[in-house]
């Protein structure tokens, strides 16, 4: 399996994202913080990870919730997957949401998201008159039942 290499910078004492195991897609990141957050129900929050990256042109790196912390807390995070685009080198900073009706605290390590880095690939529009027709078509929401 070959690697691309992408250049970090962590400001935190926290360890460098890493796969978990073989089959991992995702590599869990840390909160990055000076005081523990206390998030009140409903309440969202931006959390740094004190991580910065550089990424090779035409890839990405999405920001998803993890589902540990989203079964058994209820956060998880808004704006998902958030998209890290080549160019941006600013702190990698992860929207987080209560949804639980309990205050839920977040404390300097926790693993608050995961990391999937991807292959990006652009398109160029070519202007029609129409497209063509397909046995779903217009089939949008719920065309396929509920099994």
């Amino acid at each position: 399996m070959s690697r691309i290499k992408v250049k970090v910078v962590n400001k935190s004492d926290n360890p460098l994202p890493e796969y978990v195991t073989e089959g991992s897609a995702g590599m869990d990141i840390r909160a990055n913080l000076t005081e523990n957050i206390l998030l009140k129900p409903f309440e969202r929050i931006l959390v740094p990870t004190g991580l910065f990256i550089e990424l090779p042109i035409q890839y990405e790196a999405q920001i998803r919730p993890r589902s540990g912390l989203a079964i058994k807390n209820g956060i998880t995070c808004l704006n998902s997957p958030g998209t890290i685009d080549s160019d941006y080198r600013g702190e990698i900073k992860v929207i987080l949401i209560n949804l639980s009706n309990e205050e839920q605290h977040i404390v300097h390590g926790d693993r608050i998201a995961q990391m999937i880095i991807s292959k990006v690939e652009k398109v160029k529009w070519k202007l029609a008159k129409e497209i063509n027709v397909t046995k779903r078509n217009e089939g949008g929401f719920g065309h396929s039942g509920k099994q």
